[in-house]
């Protein structure tokens, strides 16, 4: 096939975009396929121009401009196959309290969430934090994101904390930013390759550190597949639950949920990747060979679900709304 490749973008997931996209890129033409590069933050990017004569896109961008919906609809309107989810899917995904609301209102165990401004933290005439925040472990990460970045994981809140959340509120998210419980427990996540539920990794970081962004690319983290510490029968349940949420939401292609199995052996959904990291240290290639696929194999299974998916999209944007 003749497949455009985009990667790295405009968004503050570029440096990992641009390190999918070299891996994408030596898989495509692994399995013989003709492979254009183009880079969405290029001067003269021009997406209908770049896609004549082109059988399919595959956007690997992550982050604002890449799994938001916005480059989605593009293609959609301009009648493109391209690898992964949907326009609407991406917009459900890619929004994390919408997504919760979405599992919420389908009985599928969302962790809880709730959008908070600086001024909840404290009142503007006052220096003193709101009690409450300091009374119990939280995590404050953006609405819209991925990979962690300017996530904050806080088991012991102490004022130096709030002080840090308060800055990253008031100086680059005046709109809020997602505050949920933090769940004291095993984080896990499961890869969906188009129906096929792929073995569970476990994720272990560094003793006495967080799966932050750091710990997330620096090779120090373990990914147990299979789990030491997850039983088959939770695992099975945990398989269903992803490729559930995966249907639900009409993603398409590929998919990676994270959950967290709390000291009660119960799962609580954090979030959906629509276009999972595809890097040398990514968790989606690795969960993919665990599964016994070839990265030939994986490629070509994308793009020929690419081919079939652009009516099914079509129709299931007309139900939805997002002002994209």
């Amino acid at each position: 096939m003749n497949v455009l490749l985009l990667t790295g973008g405009v968004s503050n997931e570029r440096d990992v975009s641009l390190r999918s996209g070299q891996a994408i890129h030596d898989a495509l033409l692994g399995a013989g396929h003709k492979v254009k590069l183009a880079d969405p933050a290029d001067d003269g990017f021009d997406l209908a121009t770049l896609t004549q004569d082109i059988d399919v896109v595959f956007p690997a961008l992550h982050g604002e401009g890449g799994e938001d919906g916005i480059l989605q609809k593009q293609l959609e309107d301009l009648g493109i196959q391209f690898v992964g989810s949907g326009s609407v899917a991406s917009v459900l995904c890619w929004r994390k309290l919408q997504y919760k609301e979405l599992l919420q209102a389908n009985q599928l165990p969302a962790s809880e969430g709730v959008i908070i401004t600086a001024k909840d933290l404290r009142d503007d005439s006052s220096t003193s934090y709101h009690a409450k925040y300091l009374q119990r472990p939280f995590v404050l990460k953006p609405d819209q994101g991925g990979s962690s970045l300017d996530t904050l994981i806080i088991r012991t809140p102490t004022t130096a904390d709030l002080d840090k959340a308060y800055d990253l509120l008031v100086n680059h998210y005046p709109t809020g930013m997602l505050y949920e419980p933090l769940i004291d427990g095993i984080e896990i996540t499961v890869g969906i390759l188009n129906q096929e539920p792929l073995p569970i990794v476990e994720i272990i970081p560094p003793q006495g550190l967080e799966f932050d962004y750091d710990n997330k690319y620096n090779g120090k983290t373990q990914e147990l597949c299979p789990p030491k510490h997850i039983g088959e029968d939770l695992q099975i349940i945990a398989q269903e639950l992803a490729l559930k949420i995966h249907n639900l939401a009409n993603c398409s292609g590929l998919s990676r949920t994270d959950m967290m199995v709390d000291r009660h052996q119960q799962l609580h959904v954090l979030e959906t990747n629509t276009m999972p990291g595809m890097t040398t240290t990514s968790l989606f290639p690795k969960i993919v060979r665990q599964a016994g696929y070839t990265k030939t194999e994986m490629i070509n299974q994308l793009l020929t679900t690419a081919t079939q998916q652009t009516t099914l999209r079509l129709r299931f944007r007309e139900l939805f709304s997002f002002g994209l």
